[in-house]
């Protein structure tokens, strides 16, 4: 195939070849995929119906859960449905649409991520303004700011792919179509243009990040200064569940993308990419319920 405009269908990277392990990959996935949909469609029902949790931290928490929902079903029910039918195909149009959304919401929980780590800094060290900074306007604004960020970045990164040449077959080495799986299918360099994109891009995440880490030397600062150890296990117990959903997301999300040539390999970058794509959506919902007990209290009451 010597360009693009040829292609009319991808590849995708096979879990296995015999019958049994695609069947065992189809379930795998499936439980996975059930265990995210049920957990954060709960989230989302609780925040929603339990008016104690109409707060801008379960706000950004349901916002969170319908990124999370949406990010899991890019990928994974096209896997599944490949495994069934033994198949590797995606159409041209499939894989163009799961890069875009893929993107998209990878940017936009990010985003939000940064987001919630601000809502924390407000509430633990200027508790007394915390009401007058993040009201329901400034919320939604944020919120809003968080998916456009995802939107923008995603067009940006879709037109660039897809307008470049693509001289070296149509199997993509990914159980999904990711960026630079496909970038590595390019002529000789052409890849250029997307790569300055993706600079770009790793910049504002790099700012994102030094956001987070800034944010939480100064909760953890104030934390500290607590006098009660009640009053610091409340703040702790605030804080904790989104810290070890941040560190889940940027440690899978770093180590699958700057991780050294010499470490890829197909099998590597397929468990990576779970881990990062996979896995989070599915145990959000865990680590946030696990120590809240009004979520804990709101998940009760809509499950009976």
């Amino acid at each position: 195939m010597s360009n693009s405009s040829s292609l009319n269908e991808f590849l995708l990277l096979a879990f296995a070849d015999t019958r049994e392990l695609q069947l065992l990959h189809f379930s795998l996935f499936l439980g996975i995929y059930l265990a995210a949909l049920l957990g954060n469609s709960l989230i989302i029902t609780a925040v929603a119906c339990d008016h104690r949790l109409h707060t801008p931290m379960y706000f950004f928490l349901l916002n969170l859960s319908l990124l999370d929902l949406s990010f899991i079903s890019t990928t994974v029910p096209k896997s599944m449905a490949n495994s069934l039918s033994n198949t590797r195909a995606i159409s041209y149009s499939g894989c163009a649409a799961q890069v875009f959304l893929f993107v998209f919401l990878l940017g936009g929980e990010f985003s939000l991520l940064t987001v919630m780590a601000y809502d924390r800094y407000v509430a633990i060290c200027k508790p007394l303004h915390y009401g007058n900074i993040m009201g329901s306007r400034a919320c939604v604004k944020m919120a809003a700011a968080a998916w456009a960020s995802g939107f923008f970045t995603s067009v940006l990164h879709t037109a660039n792919t897809f307008s470049i040449p693509l001289c070296q077959g149509n199997a993509v080495d990914q159980f999904f179509c990711e960026i630079p799986q496909i970038l590595k299918l390019s002529c000789s360099d052409s890849y250029l243009r997307e790569a300055g994109v993706i600079v770009v891009s790793l910049c504002l995440v790099f700012g994102c990040f030094i956001f987070i880490v800034l944010s939480y030397v100064q909760i953890f600062t104030a934390v500290l200064r607590i006098p009660s150890e009640q009053g610091r296990h409340k703040a702790f117990s605030m804080c904790l569940p989104h810290l070890a959903v941040v560190s889940l997301f940027i440690s899978t999300g770093m180590f699958a993308y700057l991780k050294p040539p010499s470490l890829s390999s197909p099998a590597l970058d397929l468990v990576v990419a779970v881990l990062y794509s996979v896995v989070p959506p599915a145990v959000n919902p865990l680590i946030y319920s696990m120590r809240n007990k009004e979520l804990k209290d709101a998940l009760r009451k809509v499950i009976s």
